[in-house]
């Protein structure tokens, strides 16, 4: 019996023909490629306004981003304690400090009127995530940081291809930044994208990827690259290869089959869950996002029992997240109460999400599921 992993990206022919392209340009930088993605993507999110820069990881975008706001050592940046280890780590690499505020139990998402609460003479920005389905009260998020003077990091990693009020993610926030790592909704092997509003955002962003190197992108953008240039300001190796971006750009001409496959498959997840005991699946429809991952939420005393159940089915599963105040590194982290985090941690579950995921094969987990709860 096939194991059945939480994740497993839609790899074909198209990528395999990417990949064998991109190494036989023998251009393994950063060169044409990356260009090509970063306009792909803002051609999906809608945003000719804006401008995109890809970089290594979605880590990389994170900490670009907080620097690029100015955060730096005495700083603080209030942040979900329900989020990813990278915003975390991105926040400690500026020198700067997390503030965890609660989330929504419904949504998952940042708890506006908690943060209201730990706003402080050093607080310099906020990370709005979007947790899968579900997305921030962005509107809300915008109103709070003009009241406050902060700037907003929307960590959409989640969130590619889904819209808020009808504007896709990436097209209306201060800062935005995407994940294409291995297990997301579309991966470029791994790599990290920031969409900004300004040219000026743009070209420091080029400097502090590259190393500090004012290389222009213009050229790095033909497969050349100049041999002379200065160094202004603290960088870091975080540009991302032309082989990876190869890969994103295959991954992208296929988005509508991953987006409506993803979708299809959450809701035939609600479906045939949502009437079992102990039970909580994800209150949508799922209409307008792309869902990264598939979760339900049980009894915090069941959750290990129907893991173990689930392994002996040959079916894996995933925990998103441990929230960030349990970390050793955070415990002595200024934070609320943090009621709703802690009891969602103790009982969220990630059951297995794949793009174009074969019906007996989401059959298996439900019937695991069911079986055991039944």
């Amino acid at each position: 019996m096939e194991n059945i992993p939480v994740f497993r990206p839609l790899l074909e022919r198209e990528e395999l023909a990417a990949a064998e392209e991109a190494l036989k340009l023998g251009w393994l930088g950063m060169g044409k490629y990356v260009g090509d993605f970063e306009q792909a993507v803002l051609k999906l999110v809608e945003a000719p306004d804006r401008h995109a820069v890809a970089v290594s990881t979605g880590h990389a975008a994170l900490h670009l981003a907080l620097m690029l706001m100015g955060v730096g050592p005495g700083d603080e940046v209030i942040t979900p304690a329900f989020n990813n280890i990278a915003d975390f780590q991105a926040i400690l690499a500026t020198g700067a400090q997390p503030v965890f505020c609660d989330i929504h139990d419904d949504t998952l998402c940042l708890d506006l009127a908690d943060a209201e609460t730990l706003v402080g003479p050093r607080t310099k920005a906020i990370i709005a995530m979007d947790y899968d389905c579900c997305l921030c009260d962005h509107d809300g998020v915008a109103a709070f940081a003009a009241k406050h003077g902060i700037r907003v990091l929307h960590d959409g990693a989640h969130a590619l291809g889904s819209r808020y009020k009808g504007k896709m993610v990436g097209s209306f926030s201060d800062v935005t930044m995407f994940s294409f790592d291995p297990v997301k909704t579309i991966t470029s092997i791994d790599g990290g994208m920031l969409i900004v509003r300004t040219r000026e955002e743009v070209e420091r962003l080029h400097r502090m990827r590259l190393i500090g190197m004012g290389q222009p992108a213009s050229v790095m953008y033909q497969n050349r690259r100049a041999w002379t240039y200065d160094v202004q300001e603290l960088g870091f190796r975080y540009h991302m290869a032309n082989l990876h971006a190869a890969m994103g750009l295959a991954q992208l001409g296929k988005f509508d089959r991953i987006a409506s496959t993803r979708r299809e498959a959450c809701r035939r997840y609600n479906a045939e869950l949502s009437g079992l005991k102990d039970v909580r699946v994800p209150a949508t429809d799922f209409e307008g996002v792309t869902p990264f991952l598939y979760y339900i939420r049980v009894p915090a005393e069941a959750r290990q029992p129907l893991r173990d159940h689930l392994t002996t089915k040959g079916v894996d599963t995933g925990i998103h997240w441990q929230p960030g105040h349990w970390f050793q590194l955070f415990k002595e982290c200024r934070r609320s109460a943090l009621a709703v985090t802690d009891r969602v941690g103790n009982e969220i579950l990630s059951l297995p999400l794949h793009s174009a995921m074969a019906p007996e094969v989401q059959s298996r987990v439900i019937a695991g599921v069911r079986e055991f709860f039944q």
